[in-house]
């Protein structure tokens, strides 16, 4: 089976344009691209296999907290830890609503997005912020929407939380339209984790890998393919500026607005 066909590729153009790049846009060191390597909703693995894993290599990433999730509560202090190191705690909402018309069974009929209002979502979202700003005590961070769904029964909701973040994952109304790739793994190993990132870059300004569960918990990808990567970005950061989607985000939308 070839990488591209084990990987399952998210290109969310949910508001995308035509916008150029500036002419002198540049990574903080020149390099060919970003990456950002994000985790979504708070798991025990993400604690116990990833941000060892990014520690030992000196890379920051982005974590994408469910504030529901008991994972949060319970291990709290660990994520504290985890932002002091650098790390951002995203928002990915409180309770993870996704759409259940989109073969999403398993999400709870009072959980389903297509329910829901924009106004609602907005208050949840406001909601995790403040949690997340009690944990890491920062007051800009960025949004993943939970499955890539942003629909709800009175509209698009993303129009209503953008002054709430930096960036949105996906949301592409202020970036070109090949300056991102998103790129869900599920079971991949080392090398083909990094062939893609090569490939990806040959192509997109950023790259966005979504991980979930590490050797654990759901969608999981082995440790030590992601171990493989993550060491591969770090001896390779002449060629490629991993970071917090934050950081890099903050970059980028300043180099583009000049």
């Amino acid at each position: 089976m070839t990488t591209a066909s084990r990987i399952i590729a998210l290109t969310f153009s949910l508001f995308a344009t035509n916008t150029a790049l500036a002419k002198d846009f540049h990574w903080p060191q020149g390099q060919e691209a970003a990456v950002s390597l994000s985790y979504d909703d708070t798991l025990n693995s993400q604690l116990d296999n990833a941000i060892p894993a990014l520690n030992r290599h000196g890379v920051r990433a982005s974590f994408y907290m469910m504030v529901a999730s008991p994972v949060m509560a319970e291990r709290v202090d660990e994520w504290r830890e985890a932002a002091k190191a650098g790390h951002e705690l995203g928002n990915h909402t409180i309770y993870h609503s996704c759409s259940r018309s989109k073969g999403n069974d398993w999400v709870k009929p009072y959980n389903d997005m297509d329910k829901r209002v924009v106004e609602q979502v907005r208050d949840e979202i406001v909601v995790a912020n403040g949690v997340l700003h009690a944990i890491d005590g920062k007051t800009e961070r960025t949004f993943t929407p939970p499955c890539g769904d942003v629909e709800t029964s009175n509209g698009n909701y993303i129009p209503a939380v953008r002054d709430l973040f930096v960036a949105i994952k996906g949301d592409n109304e202020q970036l070109p339209d090949n300056f991102a790739t998103l790129a869900l793994p599920n079971g991949q190993t080392g090398d083909e984790l990094i062939a893609y990132v090569q490939q990806a870059a040959q192509q997109h300004q950023l790259i966005n890998i979504i991980f979930h569960g590490i050797d654990g918990d759901h969608l999981a990808v082995s440790s030590e393919a992601h171990e493989a990567l993550v060491k591969y970005l770090s001896d390779n950061k002449d060629t490629y500026w991993t970071d917090t989607y934050l950081t890099i985000m903050t970059h980028a939308k300043a180099q583009l607005e000049r």
